[in-house]
């Protein structure tokens, strides 16, 4: 089995992500434009977090968090991946098809308890009706999540990669053509979820299909394997529950402040751009490559991976987190502010912002950290730590937001991202060489830092200069586009001139054949 190249697998990865986000923005703009943030926007943002709060739960964390490691070492050692993988498959779909016909009888209760601030007004039964639509999204895109973990774990990640991009493409469609036929665009939009979970899920039905893992549904059977993955599965099940109750606690505190679930909503497609283009594109390439090395006894090369990921998770997401903190307001006013969007939308969207960009770094780095314990099988540990960042969350969450309103959750959010990472970095100093910092990251790292302080005080100037200019029609775009390009463009060459990085290393990347 060929090694995962992890700079060109990232590379591969981060370049699918970025495309998926950026066809977000032009999916939330559009939802911003038509519904602002007004009753039905509120509806279906929460209607859709259901699911997507679920898949983190059943797909996403738990289950490929113990799968991908399991697998990836039955690969690299030739024990018969691809029977572990049907049953596995197998197992997943009874779960998930009996829980999602319980959930959708239940889902008065799953909006109460998500949004229990719509009670006794008319987003609480849109939001029941539009959550029983989109729920089977669930099942869809929880088998599309396995399907995609055997992809990566093989060394292929383009196609699970890509997948995401077919969900944001189908939604702008479906909100053009409500638009243009005068369709219900709350139930539009809707319908349009189940459709996306299942044009995704057949992408990457195909491709693992065409690289030898032809999955289909069968008799469902409890072997020695899946009781083992049931058993670290277990503690990794909790901890995502932790992490979704973290969810929760910050959908029901905005829920209480008329408009505050889209503004926290439309400030989280901000800050998610770089948090998934990096680091869940690190994320996704690090578990099986470290998993596959240590399978190997490689502690050398598992170092090297963990260096090299959280180096290149740092080197993008600190500039980013500096300038979602430096110039939130004209990223929102550009972007959001038209139609049912107004500049109060704006002004708070932009608050929100700023503060999920101080706990960027955090959120990007626990997909570096997590991979230590998941690749061990240890699924315990990481739990206990989701406890520890819930009650940070709730703390400052619900004890704040009658002094500070809406915009407690938020730094509930960030507040314990950045409890998790001390958590996780903490217990991972207990496991060797493998898991500690090398001399050229700690050469690195406070260049990094120097180079993207530098940037953030660049964009305040460029800022100050073209302000007026984010508010006259189509001139605020060309605004925008210079205060970004200045950012990037800043940022590399002070980094390049500052040795946080070398351009022959994007360079070298570039030129290196992407996993398929």
């Amino acid at each position: 089995m060929k090694p995962i190249r992890l700079m060109a697998a990232f590379f591969t990865v981060g370049v699918w992500t970025l495309a998926s986000r950026l066809l977000g923005f032009v999916r939330d703009i559009l939802i911003a434009a038509f519904l602002g943030a007004g009753p039905v926007a509120e509806a279906f943002l929460i209607a859709f977090s259901l699911p997507n709060m679920f898949r983190r739960f059943f797909a996403e964390g738990a289950f490929n968090m113990a799968f991908v490691p399991m697998f990836s070492k039955k690969v690299e050692r030739d024990e018969d991946p691809l029977a572990f993988a049907k049953d596995a498959f197998a197992g997943l779909a009874t779960v998930l098809v009996v829980f999602a016909f319980i959930a959708t009888l239940a889902m008065p209760w799953l909006v109460l308890a998500m949004a229990s601030g719509f009670y006794g007004d008319e987003r609480f039964p849109m939001a029941v009706l539009y959550g029983r639509i989109a729920f089977p999204y669930i099942l869809f895109i929880s088998l599309a999540a396995l399907l995609s973990g055997v992809l990566n774990a093989t060394g292929r990640f383009a196609a699970a990669a890509a997948a995401p991009v077919l969900l944001n493409v189908l939604f702008i469609a479906a909100m053009t053509l409500a638009s243009r036929f005068g369709w219900d665009m709350g139930l539009t939009l809707a319908i349009t979820v189940p459709v996306a979970g299942i044009a995704q899920m057949t992408l990457v039905w195909i491709a693992a299909a065409k690289a030898g893992f032809r999955l289909t549904l069968q008799r469902p059977k409890l072997t020695p394997d899946l009781k083992r993955l049931a058993i670290i599965a277990g503690p990794a099940m909790l901890a995502g529950g932790v992490v979704q109750i973290n969810l929760l606690i910050g959908r029901q505190v905005a829920s209480f402040f008329e408009g505050a679930v889209a503004w926290l909503n439309y400030a989280d497609r901000l800050y998610q751009l770089p948090l998934g283009v990096v680091g869940i594109a690190i994320g996704v390439v690090l578990l099986p490559d470290l998993s596959r090395r240590l399978g190997a006894g490689d502690e050398a090369g598992g170092r090297d991976a963990f260096n090299r990921a959280a180096e290149i998770s740092l080197s993008l997401t600190i500039p980013a987190a500096v300038a979602l903190v430096v110039i939130p307001l004209p990223l929102v006013q550009v972007l959001f502010q038209r139609g049912a969007f107004g500049p109060d939308d704006t002004a708070a969207t932009a608050l929100a912002t700023a503060v999920y960009g101080l706990g960027l770094p955090a959120f990007v780095l626990q997909k570096v950290l997590q991979p230590l314990f998941f690749a061990r099988e240890n699924t315990k540990a990481p739990f206990y730590y989701a406890l520890a960042a819930m009650l940070v969350n709730a703390g400052v969450a619900i004890g704040l937001a009658p002094v500070i309103g809406y915009i407690a959750a938020a730094f509930g959010t960030t507040l314990a991202g950045w409890a998790m990472v001390g958590l996780l970095w903490a217990g991972s100093r207990r496991m060797g060489d493998a898991a500690r910092l090398d001399d050229r990251f700690r050469r690195r790292i406070w260049r990094i830092l120097l180079a993207a302080a530098l940037m953030g005080a660049l964009l305040w100037a460029v800022n100050l200069v073209l302000g007026p200019l984010f508010g006259a029609g189509r001139l605020r775009y060309l605004a925008l586009a210079i205060l970004v390009a200045t950012g990037i463009v800043g940022y590399f060459l002070i980094g390049h001139l500052l040795g946080a990085f070398r351009f022959s290393e994007f360079r070298n990347t570039l030129r290196r054949r992407p996993a398929n």
